[in-house]
């Protein structure tokens, strides 16, 4: 038996008890182990997040860039804040003393050869504790073929994530016949948020992309995209963040770029440092021309 002490004496009665309000937008009143996990996805002395996204493979196979994710991608974690790929590769290929979180990709189904729009969840709850993962990642087609079925999946997702947890991150996919712009991506993130996401992935525009943060309640990041000349990319992380934008969810402009380290230092800079996209710019040319 421990040895028993005496009864304490100091308890502060003037000072009454706070609660400390949680720092991430739309999140406080979320369960306190939903709010660790996020709290691991986005730093909490600025609530910014740099996301390393290498889950393209599960529609369109071995990507440029993503042949050898164990040579290409796994140096890059350390720079990273978080990792999200699919649980295939977690489990073949990513090293399980790792300290930074993922984001599990969490829906598929069809390949590029048919259409995207008709996905379903394709793993469970109960496989996404056993990762450890903190977050899981579903496609939403507003506007697609499918836009029902993605949204009926992604507020299953979340309701899974709400008895355990586990936040759902909704990314909204956006077809090829679509219009890109700040209306589209104001119904799309709006929509996703209202249904319980806890925060969501969308593009940037350059008109308007304020209007889409402000009228999201949850934390917005954004897509990489296409693969970009490398000061642009920067510029569009620059632009993203300063209106709003709590982070960015980077994949091909990272990895398929001349210096993918070099980019991804650049883009923590400036998510993280607040750095100018030239002064970025200037980091990335070093680092490339120091590795060359």
């Amino acid at each position: 038996m421990p040895e028993v002490d005496k009864e304490g004496k100091t308890y502060y009665e003037d000072i009454p008890q706070r609660g400390k309000l949680f720092f991430l937008k739309g999140s406080t009143e979320l369960d306190w182990g939903m709010k660790n996990r996020l709290s691991r996805i986005f730093n909490p002395s600025d609530g910014h997040t740099v996301m390393l996204a290498i889950d393209h493979g599960y529609f369109q196979g071995p990507t440029s860039g993503l042949e050898r994710i164990d040579v290409n991608i796994v140096p890059l974690l350390p720079d990273a804040d978080v990792l999200m790929c699919t649980r295939g590769i977690l489990r073949t290929i990513i090293s399980p003393d790792i300290t930074i979180p993922v984001v599990i990709r969490a829906s598929g189904g069809p390949s590029i050869l048919k259409e995207l729009s008709d996905e379903q969840i394709a793993m469970d709850i109960e496989d996404c504790i056993r990762l450890g993962v903190c977050a899981t990642a579903i496609q939403v087609f507003i506007g697609g073929q499918f836009e029902s079925r993605s949204v009926i999946n992604m507020t299953r997702l979340v309701d899974a994530g709400l008895r355990y947890g586990i936040p759902t991150m909704a990314v909204t996919a956006v077809g090829k016949d679509m219009v890109r712009d700040a209306k589209y991506f104001r119904l799309a993130t709006r929509m996703c948020a209202e249904l319980g996401a806890q925060y969501v992935k969308t593009y940037y525009v350059d008109e308007g992309f304020e209007t889409v943060t402000a009228a999201c309640p949850v934390p917005i990041v954004i897509a990489g995209g296409k693969k970009q000349p490398e000061l642009d990319a920067l510029k569009m992380a620059y632009n993203a963040i300063d209106q709003g934008a709590s982070g960015v969810d980077m994949g091909r402009n990272i990895f398929q770029s001349d210096s993918p380290e070099g980019m991804m230092k650049a883009i923590k800079a400036i998510v993280h440092g607040k750095e100018k996209p030239e002064k970025a710019y200037d980091l990335y040319q070093t680092i490339k021309n120091k590795k060359n």
